[in-house]
């Protein structure tokens, strides 16, 4: 990112913790920390509600004040890693890439305010 950057790592993580869930299905839950390798990134879990018992883990980076980049690091269901691969795991994937990119436009007020 080679703009200027006006907002902390911990502003990020506490306005994404509190709008992620306004976005996700009702039962969900997730949960935003610092990605202490980039400190313009944040790392998403998604816990997914339901008998399915599923837990995504995504890196959410921003490449400039308006847009981020989302990219799945771990699928597990019931503690146990799976195949990233199979399609109800990539259609559920999609779905929350979609979620968290809604979730990054809402929150345009405070990465690119006017």
């Amino acid at each position: 990112m080679n703009e200027t950057w006006n907002v902390s790592q911990d502003a990020l993580v506490n306005a994404w913790q509190t709008e992620l869930p306004e976005y996700l299905n009702p039962g969900d839950t997730a949960v935003v920390r610092a990605d202490l390798a980039n400190p313009h990134s944040l790392r998403v879990h998604i816990d997914v509600e339901g008998r399915q018992d599923y837990s995504f883990d995504f890196q959410c980076s921003y490449m400039d004040r308006r847009e981020v980049q989302v990219n799945l690091v771990d699928v597990e269901r019931e503690g146990q890693t799976v195949n990233e691969r199979s399609e109800q795991v990539q259609n559920l994937a999609e779905d929350y890439v979609r979620h968290i990119h809604e979730c990054a436009q809402a929150l345009h007020r405070i990465t690119n305010p006017t």
